[in-house]
């Protein structure tokens, strides 16, 4: 382990909406600094050109920003290892590769890519290892032009050795970890660029970057950049490859084809950013005590790397249902209504809202289903179905008697609060006898339009006397409609 202090960082590509990867990996990252003093780093891995989206980096700071992350340094805030995106800082990745084409530890490559196409499909034909097969290697440009497949412009490729490379390295998780044998990767591309390999050895490198954790995809990339640490004659930082976020079917999330691989996803669906954050901390990772509802300041005061178990950890979304709907259930009623407010079906309704509230907290597991709840009360006259409102009643009482009564008892109160009107419609029914769901379920399709909603009373005071009045009289008049002429 190191003894300076602990610095890690997150490097996200900015190629669209961000991937849920980016935030499980993120919230680990920040723990670790947070728990052992060190610093946080965002950094923007935007070499690809060819992929990037424009307004993605902006996305993935403002998603990382409303998961409840801070970072010390980054493209936005700044800080002594500025710039942060990598595409400010190709004059680092230019030097180093330079640097390694005067030790000979790195050549030029004037393949072009049909060349490179075909050479992969022989191999593959005749069952080889597919990699560079070093065509390029120790020729000038002039005896390679005279070969078919030329570019004239070349990538420059790291030459690995013939004999030990490091294939096992000591990872935080896992422990000795084997990596398969590299082929001759290129490390600055036709454009200028770097790829991914030099860029991310460099930039950890010069941001004096301890410890990356990282998903486990990564693996089978450490010979190419534990050889490049090597030929640099740079410490390599420690390594922590966390276990890949699985599908139920165990195949990994995309964003593609699961639209829970999308971190912005959880924003519009009406998850807390704690209770993701909570349920991202027990992907693969869990609490010496084995609790499972957590802020991130507990997190980071108990968190330890070898605490992971390296087997990709099922992303069940009725589980985080379960706990978004503890962290809901949890909010005051203010709080829950301030929160909810981006997904109500308008403006207004604040009082009849805030009768709802300590209602609707303990209904909904996502905030996107309030719209569901409460979209009565932003409904002038509802088109009832008549099928629907008949079949509600019963023999006894049939579904008119039981609106033409509550009609007449809440026509009656002078005092509209769900106490009042609970008492004083459950004194009705006693008194006639009749069970709970004939006499109230016709009164709830009356004034909501649905039979499965919050509970009656707390909705009736929230919709307000004259309109509850109203829509009974409405339901019965829709109801003799259909009785026939004597």
């Amino acid at each position: 382990m190191h003894n300076h202090p602990v610095r890690v960082r997150i490097a996200p590509s900015p190629t669209g909406d961000p991937h849920i990867g980016t935030g499980y990996t993120a919230v680990f990252n920040a723990a670790l600094a947070r728990r052992r003093g060190g610093q946080f780093v965002l950094r923007i891995e935007d070499t690809d050109q060819g992929r990037k989206v424009a307004d993605s980096e902006g996305q993935i700071e403002d998603t990382l920003h409303w998961l409840g992350l801070e970072w010390d340094e980054g493209p936005d805030v700044g800080g002594p290892h500025a710039p942060y995106r990598q595409s400010e800082r190709l004059p680092l990745y230019e030097a180093a590769a330079h640097r390694l084409f005067e030790l000979g530890l790195a050549y030029h490559c004037w393949c072009t890519p049909e060349r490179l196409e075909e050479m992969r499909a022989e191999q593959m034909r005749n069952k080889r290892p597919t990699g560079y097969d070093r065509l390029c290697l120790g020729k000038t440009r002039d005896e390679r032009a005279r070969l078919p497949g030329f570019n004239e412009h070349p990538v420059l490729r790291m030459r690995v050795p013939d004999h030990d490379v490091p294939l096992s390295f000591d990872d935080l998780i896992r422990g000795p970890t084997n990596s398969p044998m590299p082929d001759d990767q290129i490390i600055l591309k036709r454009d200028g660029y770097p790829t991914y390999h030099l860029a991310v050895v460099v930039d950890d490198h010069e941001m004096g970057i301890t410890h990356v954790l990282r998903g486990e995809e990564w693996i089978s990339s450490m010979p190419k950049q534990l050889l490049l640490y090597r030929f640099l004659d740079w410490q390599a930082p420690n390594f922590a490859h966390l276990p890949l976020l699985r599908n139920p079917d165990h195949s990994k999330i995309s964003k593609r084809k699961n639209p829970a691989g999308r971190l912005n996803w959880f924003r519009e669906e009406g998850f807390l950013p704690e209770a993701l954050l909570n349920f991202l901390a027990l992907q693969g990772w869990s609490m010496p005590d084995g609790r499972e509802i957590f802020t991130f300041d507990e997190l980071a005061a108990n968190f330890d790397v070898e605490r992971f178990s390296p087997v990709g950890p099922i992303f069940d979304v009725d589980k985080l249902d379960w706990m978004n709907g503890q962290y809901l259930a949890a909010l005051d009623d203010d709080e829950f209504l301030r929160r909810a407010a981006p997904f109500l079906p308008g403006p207004g309704q604040d009082r009849a809202l805030r009768v709802l509230a300590p209602h609707l907290k303990t209904r909904v597991k996502r905030l996107k289903q309030i719209c569901e709840q409460v979209d009565f009360l932003y409904t002038g006259e509802l088109e009832l179905d008549r099928e629907m409102l008949a079949g509600q009643g019963s023999t006894s009482p049939t579904a008119a008697e039981s609106l033409a009564a509550a009609e007449a008892v809440l026509d009656r109160l002078e005092d509209f609060s769900t106490d009042a009107i609970e008492a004083a419609l459950e004194a009705e029914r006693t008194t006639r006898g009749w069970k709970p769901k004939p006499f109230f379920m016709p009164v709830r399709v009356a004034i909501s339009g649905k039979a499965h909603t919050p509970p009656l009373f707390p909705m009736l005071a929230a919709l307000g006397k004259p309109r509850s009045l109203t829509r009974l009289r409405d339901a019965l008049e829709l109801l003799a409609s259909r009785m026939p002429v004597s």
